[in-house]
This record gives structure tokens, C-alpha cells and sequence, in this order.
């Protein structure tokens, strides 16, 4: 997936990806087998935390040095940033919850700044609330930046008008991987999802913590759930809101991705249609699917032209409009800068949510890369890709080739992952909270289920009719998810009702114009 943004403010690269058998490119490197569970964090660092400054006079900083490779935990470091509002009740504290806002590539900085402000003051008082920037990411370092210039001025379309076209993405799609190489080839082999788990549990460990609770969305999801796998006597409590499909990883969610966002961007258009006297875009779904498109042609023959050069192209106006899959608030202002452009030629309405939600991070995208192309083998043979693509773009068009070429680097990428994605093991575990829109484009609702049922002491609060990738802790918020949430962080307390839906809430209403 190209962009993830929580239904909580806070920007993530999503989930994404393939699985699969192949032969690596002679450049690949296997992936060492990290250190037994045991091990793993027994060498506690040490964090100091001081005043961050600025305007959050709360707000803790810190960094924490963690081994590059846990089989060698003597060996060489990397830091990692760490931010924390701490605990302010007297008395019923409960330790550490560590935040992760999802990715691979998002920055954690920040997110516990939101949650302490969003959570019942009550409920927040009582933990000292950490987030982090994972290994590669933001102010963690070393930071990924394999071609700063990746998403430099208006890229080739992601649809390949020829086979021409294609070979140029794909060459794209090799440089970057060679980039990664060339620039991190010492580091891309730790940057597993399960090194991040162990990271979390340096972190536990240099806490002086005996158990974390945590909290996550996206494919913050799929780190707690490795976490609990690895180190299941470690937790106190979890929440796992907008939940990744660990046996999906990567290949089979990427798909499940295509046609769920297709779903959303449709409704979409049917929204936009619902207001055609606001927005003039036509009256049915399919009339504003012609306006859009028609205005991707555009931009294609003619890129909107930034302070450097051609800056929106018809990528760019995807990755736009990419961000109203995740989230419904963002619907109005797309639909305004979509009917600006396509009646007037006004540009500053895409120039603005382009700036705002379109526009990509190469950090970000570097960490995805190497997350998930190291998580798990890729296919190696290109054929694949575009015929799975192909047919997906047959009845799924929005999605299809944009996420392909945002994953292909790991077509080529220089570390060969495992042939299968770690088994989540969910045996010995706490009672564990699940929140899940059963809209959702960027984790479906089928793909989180799986999940549920790998973690059998798992409850799920399920948003019936919720799109939005990430349900609580909202803007504007939904009170029942809230509710749940707040009492399981304040008690343990969890949803009674058996079966696979354990507790109900109806989605928000959808947004007004304006």
C-alpha cells in the first residue's frame, strides 16, 4: 500500500506486499535466524529521559541503543528515538504502554503526545504513554534514504500505457533496490519485523518493566502480533486497532488491498454523487468516476507545475486521493479540489491535499521496502507480478498498478526473505482488545478475523459499516469504540459476547460537505 493515515491523525505507510517462491538475484543475502527468545533483551540498555522543549512541556525525549543484530548483542548499535508522557496519577498506576502508529516507515514520535490527550484523562493518567521510532525510521539512526530524489517532480504513470512504459517502472523499481544496497547493504538484513519486536522488548527491558501493555494500529498490528509470538510473557495488555492479516504477509494482503480499496473509492464517488448540487461531478457514482478520471488524463498530458518543475502528474493525483480511502473526513476537501479542477482549472486545491496527504515520504518508503521485502521472499520473476496485476486491474483499476510498482523494489531486493511469514502463536496469552471497521480498505475485515482467530484470547469490537482505517481515538470520535477502549486500558475489561464478533458499534454517519 502506497500511504496509510490512522483515522487518528497520525500518517503511516501502510501494509502491503507479496509472498512467494522464486530464485534470489545473485546479489541476494539470506536472512540470518535472530537469537532465541530467551536471549533477546537480556542485555538491558539504558534510557535517560529530558525535557523534548518546544511546546509539549510534558513531553520526555530519549534514545536507546539496541544491538543491529540480536545473535551478536555485543556487536555494533543503532539508536533508537523515544518520546513519553508520563504518569501523573498518584496512586493505580500501570507501567508502560508503547505506541506504535504503523508503517513499516511511520514515525512514532509524536503518537503519545495524541493518545494521552485522547484517551480519558483518567485512563491516561495512569500510564507512562512511549513512542518510538522504529530502526530506519525519522529520528532513529541510522535513517533509510536510499534516493532521496525517488519522488522528486511528476513520476511515470503507475498504469503502463506499453511495454515500453513498464520496463521504464521497472527499472525504476531495480535502481531503488540497487540504491538500498549500495547505500545500506550492512543494515537492510535487521530490518525485519521481528527485529522491531525485539526492539520493543530492549525498550521493555531498559524501562525496568517486567510486562508492556501496547497499543498500535496498521501494521503496528502485525508488530504486536510477532511481539506476543516471541515474547508472550511480556505483555500486559494489548490493542490492536485496523488489524493486519498475518497469514496474508505480504503477497496475499497486497491483493485483498486492490479490491477493498476499489470498494472505498467507489463509495467515494457514490458520496460525491449524493451532493452533485455542491460539487457538480454528476449525479451518479459513474459520472464522477468519468470527472476523475478525466482529470488524470489531464494531469497526465499536463503535470501541475511546482516551484521546481512538474510536481502533480497522474501519480501523484492518486496518491492524493489514496488518503479518502483511509479516511472519510478527508472526503470534502478532495471533492473540492477535484470539482475546483475539473470546472475551473483551479489547481490550489490539489496543490494543497497533495502537500497535505499525497505527497511521499523516501524515508518512509525506504523502511517499507526493506520491512516488508525481508519479512517474507518475493516472487523473483517479474511475469508474475504483471499478470496478478493485470487481473486485478480488470475489475479493481484504482489500486492495482499503483501498489504494485510502490512494492516492486522487492522484486529485486538484495536480502531473500523466509518462504513463509512467521506462524503467529497466540497460546499463554493475556486477554488481548481488537477494534475493526468491517470497511476497511487497508486492513479487511476478513484478513483482521484471521487474525482473531489466531489469537484466541482476543475480543473484537467491531464497527459495522466503518471504512476508516483506524477506528478509535478518532476525529471526530466514536464514543462506543472509545468506551471499549478506555475501560479494557482501565480494567481489562473485555467484550463477553462469543463467537468472532464480540461487541458491536454502528459507524459513524458519514461526512457533510463543506
Amino acid at each position: 500500500m502506497r500511504k496509510a493515515l490512522a483515522a487518528t491523525a497520525v500518517a503511516a505507510v501502510a501494509i502491503a506486499g507479496c509472498t512467494g517462491s522464486g530464485s534470489p538475484p545473485p546479489a541476494a543475502r539470506s536472512r540470518p535466524a535472530a537469537r532465541s527468545q530467551a536471549a533477546a533483551g537480556s542485555s538491558a540498555g539504558h534510557v535517560h529521559w529530558h525535557s523534548c522543549g518546544g511546546m509539549a512541556p510534558r513531553l520526555l525525549c530519549a534514545r536507546l541503543q539496541v544491538p543491529l543484530d540480536y545473535r551478536h548483542p555485543d556487536g555494533r548499535k543503532i539508536t533508537l528515538a523515544l518520546d513519553e508522557v508520563p504518569a501523573t496519577a498518584r496512586s493505580g498506576r500501570q507501567g508502560v504502554l508503547l505506541v506504535n502508529p504503523g508503517g513499516p516507515g511511520g514515525s512514532g514520535l509524536g503518537l503519545a503526545t495524541l493518545v494521552a490527550q485522547r484517551l480519558e484523562p483518567s485512563v491516561a493518567a495512569e500510564y507512562d504513554i512511549v513512542g518510538f521510532d522504529p530502526r530506519g525510521v525519522g529520528s532513529s539512526t541510522p535513517a533509510l534514504h536510499c534516493d532521496p530524489s525517488f519522488f522528486a517532480g511528476a513520476r511515470p504513470g503507475y498504469v503502463p500505457a506499453d511495454e515500453a512504459a513498464e520496463q521504464v517502472l521497472i527499472g525504476r523499481a531495480k535502481a531503488y533496490a540497487r540504491d538500498c544496497e549500495r547505500k545500506y547493504g550492512w543494515l537492510l538484513p535487521y530490518l525485519t519485523t521481528q527485529d522491531t519486536a525485539r526492539d520493543m522488548d530492549s525498550i521493555r527491558a531498559a524501562l525496568r518493566q517486567r510486562q508492556i501493555s501496547y497499543f498500535a494500529y496498521s501494521y503496528g498490528t502485525y508488530i504486536g502480533q510477532v511481539y506476543a509470538t516471541l515474547f508472550p510473557h511480556r505483555i500486559r495488555r494489548m490493542v490492536l486497532d485496523s488489524t493486519v492479516d498475518p497469514d496474508g504477509v505480504w503477497y496475499a494482503d497486497n491483493i485483498a488491498q486492490d479490491y477493498a480499496f476499489q470498494r472505498r473509492m467507489d463509495a467515494f464517488f457514490s458520496w460525491v454523487a449524493t451532493y452533485h448540487g455542491v460539487y457538480r461531478l454528476g449525479s451518479t457514482p459513474a459520472q464522477v468516476s468519468q470527472a476523475w478520471y478525466k482529470a488524470q488524463a489531464r494531469l497526465e498530458a499536463h503535470p501541475i507545475s511546482g516551484p521546481d518543475g512538474p510536481m502533480i502528474g497522474p501519480d501523484e493525483f492518486d496518491d492524493t486521493f489514496l488518503v479518502g480511502g483511509y479516511a472519510n473526513s478527508f472526503w470534502p476537501t478532495l471533492a473540492a479540489a477535484l470539482a475546483a479542477y475539473s470546472h475551473g482549472g483551479s489547481t490550489s486545491g490539489l496543490v494543497s491535499a497533495y502537500v497535505e496527504g499525497g505527497k511521499q515520504n523516501e524515508n518512509e518508503f525506504a523502511v517499507y521496502n526493506a520491512v516488508e521485502c525481508s519479512d517474507v521472499n518475493w516472487p523473483r520473476n517479474w511475469a508474475k507480478w504483471n499478470s496478478d496485476t493485470r487481473k486485478v486491474y480488470s475489475t479493481a483499476p484504482f489500486e492495482a498498478w499503483g501498489n504494485a510498482w510502490f512494492n516492486a523494489a522487492c522484486a529485486f531486493w538484495p536480502v531473500r526473505g523466509p518462504a513463509r511469514p512467521l506462524q503467529i502463536r497466540g497460546n499463554g496469552l493475556p486477554g488481548i482488545l481488537m477494534i475493526q471497521g468491517t470497511l476497511d480498505a487497508a486492513t479487511p475485515y476478513a484478513g483482521a478475523q484471521q487474525a482473531h482467530k489466531d489469537l484466541p484470547s482476543a475480543r473484537m469490537v467491531v464497527v459495522q459499516g466503518g471504512g476508516n482505517h483506524g477506528q478509535s481515538l478518532a476525529s471526530p470520535p466514536d464514543k462506543c469504540v472509545d468506551g471499549y477502549l478506555n475501560r479494557y486500558l482501565a480494567t481489562g475489561e473485555l467484550p463477553r459476547k462469543p463467537g468472532l464478533v464480540n461487541a458491536s458499534c454502528p459507524a459513524l454517519p458519514p461526512p457533510s460537505p463543506g
